[in-house]
């Protein structure tokens, strides 16, 4: 089991740990998880994430070659921003789901923890004479999410107040070399912070000094994704899910479909761009139980017939909504706002409510 270069703070700081993709992580601190997770929609919490990986590219031709991997934009990727992708597989599913962001003429992908050395791997195997990757395992990362983030981290570090969302930049905080970008998974507010693993102990004790920044972990960073509507790999998208089935369709620019300027090029590109212009089978849509009890994850869902129409991918509690939500894949005649289905949860046919997408609005810097 690996441990991040944060582990020695983590039981300082009391949390329980738990085994996730290969590292010993914290789940929670002795708040716990709701309260971890209500004082991020209210105010900040730090998360470690430095299990991600980070990847830099760099050389001739890069942007060009890494659409060949990616339906995004990276030829016209600006120096300081960032794009939420994903890799696909050569029959349209996602293989991982990333961002892409671009310093100077060098090309920063974090990507999940689960897939990192999958990635890289892939990536080095694709890679074009000129380009050169590099996977930063002497890197760590930090996300500090909330609405009052902003405020905490600009006490020490200015500028990120005119950092724009989905924007990147290398700063100083509290004297230690960063590189920052606006965005997170929780659907608030927030920054991700990438700095060498010798100074993140010190530059997370700094953080976790500022008022009102808490540590939260791994449970939270999940009810918090989850209310947000945002996947997570390996439940809600895979290898077996298209972009345009998980909704994701918004993440491919015009330039890279059909009639484009740099139309298709990519693994998969035929099932996608055919589902952006059809519609796709099946699409995820949010679930709402009818009581208290929850319905998590592989739970089936059942017609009014009783017939199996699909299964949930992610179920739980939401602490900001006070009752039981899940996300699933249902086909589109099932899946408008407000129709009714069953779910089967321990032999019982318990009643749910199709919903739309997010269970709590985004609130991202505008």
């Amino acid at each position: 089991m690996k441990r991040t270069p944060l582990h020695d703070l983590h039981l300082e700081l009391g949390a329980k740990m738990v085994p996730f993709a290969g590292y010993e992580m914290p789940v929670h601190y002795p708040a716990g998880i709701i309260a971890e997770h209500l004082h991020v929609r209210t105010q900040a919490g730090l998360f470690d994430v430095s299990h991600m990986g980070q990847i830099r590219i760099t050389g001739k031709n890069t942007a060009e070659w890494l659409e060949t991997l990616l339906p995004t934009d990276i030829v016209d990727l600006k120096e300081g921003a960032q794009r939420y992708s994903f890799l696909t597989t050569e029959s349209g599913g996602i293989l991982d789901d990333l961002m892409v962001y671009r310093l100077q003429d060098e090309y920063c992908l974090v990507v999940n923890a689960a897939n990192k050395d999958i990635d890289f791997s892939l990536l080095k195997d694709q890679a074009i004479p000129g380009v050169e990757l590099r996977l930063c395992e002497d890197l760590a990362l930090l996300a500090l999410q909330g609405p009052e983030a902003v405020t905490a981290l600009g006490s020490i570090a200015p500028s990120v107040k005119d950092l724009g969302f989905m924007r990147a930049a290398e700063l100083d905080i509290a004297g230690k070399t960063c590189c920052v970008t606006r965005s997170g998974y929780t659907g608030e507010d927030g920054f991700e912070i990438s700095t060498h693993q010798t100074s993140v102990a010190e530059l997370a004790s700094t953080l976790l000094a500022l008022e009102p920044v808490v540590p939260a972990g791994l449970g939270a960073r999940d009810t918090l994704r989850l209310e947000a509507g945002l996947c997570l790999h390996g439940n809600d998208i895979g290898p077996d899910t298209s972009p345009i089935e998980a909704g994701l369709q918004w993440a491919i620019p015009n330039c890279r479909r059909s009639g484009g300027d740099r139309a298709g090029g990519f693994p998969g590109a035929e099932r996608i761009l055919s589902e952006i212009e059809h519609g796709p089978a099946r699409t995820r849509i949010g679930i709402r139980p009818n009581g208290k009890a929850p319905v998590r994850a592989h739970a089936p869902l059942l017609s009014p017939d009783s017939t199996p129409v699909g299964e949930v991918t992610s179920g739980g509690f939401g602490p900001s909504v006070g009752a039981p939500i899940a996300m699933a894949y249902l086909p589109g005649v099932l899946a408008a706002p407000g129709t009714k289905l069953g779910a089967q949860v321990r032999n019982k046919n318990l009643p749910v409510t199709v919903c739309q997408l997010p269970f709590v609005p985004h609130r991202y810097h505008k």
